[in-house]
């Protein structure tokens, strides 16, 4: 029983830092959001927000729940963001022009890369100099022979969606996802959560 309780706690820990991470923007480049929306919406009169009752989810091969304190951390940061694009929110959504939502999916993957190493059997060195045939007297990287080399890493593949969606058709009219491998240590840093925000939500409204 112990076993099973410190493997879930592990598994607890390692998700809250993957998600933290991606959303925080410590990637060497931020990835670029897949935006897609409803053109038939005057995305200009969204003046109001609430947050979806169902936001927060995550789904895929390591469901796991979120520390309150994670979520909060996301749901401050995606509101702030659409703040600065002069939408306030409510704590009521029948007075919100949408409602904000986001989910998270995760998806183990296996990066499996070949490459070609020199194989030097056969070969010669001399001190000062490079590989060198002691027949032909001259630089010889050209006779070396070389091995295929393989590759595997695992990792995890985040995939974070956030939608705007119409309470009167219930369904979504704004859609930006982020696809990012997540991995690194885990920030609590709200200011980073803010500018990974920012960046998700760059692209509304749409022109």
């Amino acid at each position: 029983m112990d076993s099973l309780i410190s493997r879930s706690d592990r598994q607890s820990a390692v998700l809250l830092i993957v998600l933290c991470l991606w959303l925080a923007g410590c990637a060497s480049a931020p990835p670029t959001p897949d935006v897609d929306f409803n053109p038939e919406i005057d995305f200009t009169g969204i003046t109001r927000a609430a947050m979806y009752r169902d936001s927060g989810q995550v789904t895929g091969e390591n469901p796991l729940q979120l520390s309150d304190m994670a979520r909060d951390r996301i749901d401050l940061a995606l509101q702030r963001a659409l703040a600065q694009k002069g939408i306030t929110f409510t704590d009521d959504p029948s007075q919100a022009d949408v409602l904000l939502s986001w989910h998270l999916v995760t998806e183990a993957r296996t990066d499996v890369r070949t490459y070609e190493t020199p194989v030097t059997m056969g070969v010669f060195y001399a001190p000062g100099f490079q590989p060198y045939n002691r027949y032909s007297r001259y630089s010889c990287w050209s006779c070396m022979s070389t091995r295929t080399e393989v590759s595997v890493r695992d990792y995890t593949l985040g995939t974070f969606v956030v939608d705007l969606i119409d309470p009167g058709l219930g369904k979504s009219v704004w859609r930006s996802v982020t696809r990012s491998r997540l991995n690194g240590q885990f920030d609590r840093d709200q200011n980073k959560y803010d500018a990974a925000a920012a960046h998700v939500l760059a692209a509304f409204p749409p022109e």
